[in-house]
């Protein structure tokens, strides 16, 4: 069970995710490109998709700490941690994209944060393998969801699709490794839940 020290370095992840600009360690994929002329129906579009992709990170952030503040093993708590660091650089470039865009990020973020941070901590104390199940499952469903915003994004504006495409390759690789520390496949029931979930949360960041 986690301690009081880590429940105060979890509620300072928090302020930390939500008020204060993210870093990122790599550079901003496509960040190279030219900024392409969008007529004002695909900025705003495309603003609207990376705003998804910002709230979709914020989650992650809050799911993976909250799921390694209750992992069992340091394998698990490990890997958890390595796929926190690298949305925390997700989060740096989609915010700094919807910025490039004109975009905001969704209002709804302090109740994503809070609500995908309870369901971390509860796949945690259902044992690593189910932890890491939950991890690998919620990787595959977003590659499935970054895979759809390619097909949504404008094809002109290379600068977004690069962010994207990285993205897509990291949750892959995230998935994977889930797999390989043990995580098991998740029952239908609780994929189609997580599916729904997603759903209702992208459905709302597009607009709100």
């Amino acid at each position: 069970m986690p301690d009081i020290d880590s429940l105060i370095l979890n509620f300072d992840r928090a302020l930390r995710t939500l008020c204060a600009r993210a870093t990122s360690v790599r550079p901003l994929p496509g960040g190279d490109l030219e900024e392409p002329t969008l007529d004002e129906h695909d900025r705003r579009g495309a603003a609207a998709l990376m705003r998804v992709n910002h709230a979709g990170e914020i989650c992650a952030q809050a799911l993976y700490h909250g799921q390694a503040m209750t992992a069992r093993s340091q394998d698990a708590r490990q890997a958890l941690e390595h796929a926190a660091a690298q949305e925390t650089e997700h989060l740096a470039w989609t915010e700094q994209r919807l910025d490039e865009l004109g975009g905001r990020v969704s209002v709804l973020n302090p109740l994503l944060y809070a609500g995908s941070f309870a369901i971390g901590a509860v796949s945690g104390l259902l044992g690593d393998k189910w932890n890491l199940g939950f991890l690998a499952e919620t990787e595959r469903q977003v590659e499935g969801h970054l895979d759809g915003h390619l097909e949504r994004l404008p094809q002109d504006d290379h600068k977004s699709r690069a962010i994207v495409a990285q993205m897509k390759a990291d949750e892959a690789e995230h998935a994977r490794a889930a797999l390989n520390h043990g995580g098991a496949e998740l029952p239908l029931p609780a994929r189609q839940a997580m599916r729904a979930a997603s759903r209702l949360m992208t459905g709302s960041t597009y607009w709100i």
